[in-house]
């Protein structure tokens, strides 16, 4: 069927799903360049592909007084399109023979996406040949003679449920709990791998790549759309991906001990949208008690307690961090220095996201140096395609409680240094995360030791072989 610029002024007739994919490209593309130009031409704006998700270039109100202006001229050129976008969607409607009043979906931010790509999968709805039993409508949704379709079926529906749990726990609830790292990847791999056999068995391999390719996916989202960084998401990558596997299998024993019930499993998927947020905000409004962990990290240095004591009451300028792990954004010691002296005073520890505030509760010169935490800056800058990214997890989650340096004398006038941090983290399941969180202590404490000790041992006058 050959294209012409006159199908889009009527919504009469139908259109095929070839038709409807390339016509939408297209005006995808034209009115994509045509907002660029304009956002930058008159605003002297960027304007991203991502920017009609989150309304603007970067996430945080909008640089400068011309923001609303900006979105109402967009919103004037986007008029047309609209005009053809409905058009189109109801001819596909009804060429596919699904309800035309599914059009209203073409307004929803999000689920549109997806409702879009549903479209350009569904076949021409052919009439019924006499004696046939109408088609149930997810025999429909999932095209049987094609592996392929159910496959990027499958997978958009655990998407569309994994992206819009984690939204909901992490920007809206701001909890990171059980149901967000465990139970929403479960239920990705378990719901892709169920609706992916809708309309035969399926193999284990098939289930399992379902869900990685899903929780994949739905990760670079999560990056697209601001909503976390690239190093969180790279920690929580290890358990969401074997939750989402082990939900896959879940799913593919499921679908094979009871694949002549496909109709209830695509009601258990329903279920899924009332009882999965029900049980993220039960989570949040019950938090569980946090315990409070101490990481302590130890280091020898040839030179007596009373020299290395004042390198670590407060220390100058470390130089820049060569550890991939402070690269990777991670917050590192930059210096320190004392405010008083004894019980009392206050130690500022620079961190490369802003200062610690440590009043000192224990002088016990040349032995023992211990302190509270009053402020602390954010653990990170996460990494993101935005300049600026400030998710939930790095308001309060990871909390320093207290700190404490104890220095042993060693015979030949040599000192044990120990560094220890009382800490509390609020992201579950700690089994998971208190790993990742002692790691990172530990290299903070290894930075801070080793300047130390640097500075003790140059100031002892011990020399090192190059």
């Amino acid at each position: 069927m050959a294209m012409h610029v006159r199908d889009l002024g009527t919504w009469r007739g139908t259109m095929s799903r070839r038709d409807y994919a390339l016509w939408g490209g297209v005006l995808f593309a034209v009115k994509y360049n045509l907002d660029r130009a304009v956002a930058m031409a008159c605003f002297d704006r960027p304007w991203l592909p991502w920017s009609y998700l989150t309304g603007r270039n970067q996430p945080g109100p909008p640089p400068g007084a011309d923001g609303p202006l900006l979105a109402m001229v967009l919103l004037l050129l986007a008029l047309p399109f609209v005009f053809w976008g409905v058009t189109m969607t109801l001819r596909r409607l009804r060429d596919a023979g699904w309800s035309q009043t599914l059009v209203v979906l073409f307004f929803v931010p999000f689920i549109n996406l997806l409702f879009f790509v549903f479209l350009c999968l569904q076949q021409t709805r052919e009439s019924a040949v006499p004696g046939t039993p109408p088609l149930r409508w997810w025999q429909r949704l999932l095209p049987m003679e094609s592996t392929l379709m159910a496959a990027v079926l499958g997978i958009l529906f655990s998407v569309l449920l994994g992206l819009a749990l984690s939204w909901f726990g992490a920007v809206f609830l701001k909890n990171y709990g059980w149901g967000l790292f465990v139970g929403t990847p479960f239920m990705m791999g378990f719901f892709g791998a169920i609706l992916h056999s809708l309309t035969r068995p399926r193999t284990w391999p098939e289930c399992a790549l379902i869900a990685v390719i899903s929780v994949t996916l739905v990760s670079l989202l999560l990056l697209a759309l601001a909503v976390e960084g690239f190093f969180c998401l790279i920690m929580a990558a290890p358990i969401g991906l074997a939750l989402a596997v082990l939900g896959a299998t879940a799913g593919w024993i499921l679908q094979l001990e009871r694949w002549s019930h496909r109709l209830d499993q695509v009601k258990l998927y329903a279920a899924a949208w009332v009882l999965a947020p029900v049980l993220l905000v039960a989570e949040a409004r019950v938090p569980a008690a946090t315990p409070v962990f101490a990481a302590t990290t130890v280091c020898e240095i040839a030179a007596p307690p009373a020299t290395v004591w004042r390198h670590v009451v407060a220390f100058g300028e470390l130089p820049p961090p060569e550890e991939k792990i402070f690269l990777a954004g991670i917050a590192y010691p930059v210096r320190a220095r004392l405010e008083g002296v004894g019980v009392g005073a206050v130690r500022y520890c620079e961190f490369s996201t802003g200062p610690f505030v440590e009043p000192i509760t224990a002088w016990d010169e040349p032995r023992r140096l211990a302190f509270d935490v009053r402020s602390q800056p954010h653990p990170m800058r996460e990494w993101s395609p935005y300049n600026e990214l400030h998710p939930a997890h790095l308001e309060g989650f990871f909390r320093s409680r207290r700190g404490e340096f104890r220095l042993t004398e060693l015979p030949g006038g040599r000192t044990r240094l120990e560094g220890t941090t009382w800490y509390e983290q609020s992201i579950w399941p700690q089994a998971y995360w208190k790993p990742w969180s002692d790691y990172l202590v530990h290299a903070i404490h290894r930075r801070v030791l080793n300047h130390i000790k640097a500075g003790a041992e140059g100031a002892a006058g011990v020399r090192h072989p190059d």
